[in-house]
């Protein structure tokens, strides 16, 4: 999965400079009302929470964004109107795409995303249609800076982690869903902070994408998708070769 991995690079860079235009603000600060919504606003009983602030920290929210939205999801808003939707489909090649979006407004996001699918010789399709196709899994992230690899691999493991990920500035740690918190605070308990920890999915099998037309379809939809405000996650089951990637990325 070369390509779909450097796809996932991508994003990630992607992700930091989003960050400092203030792209990714509005998503981070759902994502922690709804966390909140779920499971309260003690972040010591709410691992959900504890993991939404700790990404907002890691992509340069604002403490007092942070703060508020806390607040406001404590409180009666227009937070109590966010809903987890995931939308499906397939985008140019036959490629599966899977969409998770938090929205106030159902019919706008679905609108828009119908539009981007169809824009890009992809179809919106009903649900479960691809969902099937992925795999979910627990996917831990943590800055370079300052840390023991051995140490840092001995709590991961110990704990239940299924793989650790030498990356170019990150360690990635991969569990279970289940495990996904244990190996999580084991990693606290060292004295490590993590930028990113979540359930993913990952695809059971991959499409070549090889022609440069589907190709710039296919990368044209995906970031329109990743855009967009209340998009949450994107993932997608293809492979292709790392230069068409960076050509059209």
């Amino acid at each position: 999965m070369a390509g779909h991995s450097k796809w996932a690079n991508i994003k990630h860079r992607k992700a930091k400079v989003d960050a400092q235009k203030g792209v990714a603000f509005a998503k981070c600060s759902k994502e922690i009302m709804v966390a909140v919504k779920a499971g309260g606003p003690d972040t010591d009983g709410n691992f959900r929470l504890r993991a939404a602030i700790e990404k907002a920290k890691a992509s340069g929210l604002p403490n007092d964004n942070i703060k508020k939205a806390v607040e406001k999801a404590s409180g009666a808003g227009a937070s109590d109107n966010i809903e987890e939707i995931v939308y499906e489909g397939y985008g140019p090649g036959g490629v599966a795409v899977l969409i998770q979006a938090l929205t106030d407004n159902r019919n706008r996001t679905a609108g828009d995303i119908r539009s981007y699918f169809n824009k890009n010789n992809g179809n919106l399709g009903e649900t479960g249609c691809v969902g099937w196709m992925f795999n979910e899994e627990g996917y831990i992230t943590i800055n370079k800076n300052n840390i023991s690899q051995e140490e840092l691999f001995d709590a991961a493991i110990n704990a239940g982690a299924e793989d650790f990920i030498d990356e170019e500035d990150v360690f990635k740690i991969i569990t279970t869903p289940n495990t996904l918190q244990e190996v999580t605070e084991a990693i606290e308990k060292v004295g490590y902070t993590f930028n990113n920890a979540e359930i993913t999915l990952t695809p059971q099998n991959t499409i070549s994408v090889e022609d440069k037309d589907t190709a710039k379809y296919l990368l044209r939809l995906l970031d329109s998708l990743e855009n967009h405000d209340d998009v949450k996650s994107v993932y997608a089951n293809f492979e292709m070769d790392d230069n068409l990637l960076e050509e059209f990325s």
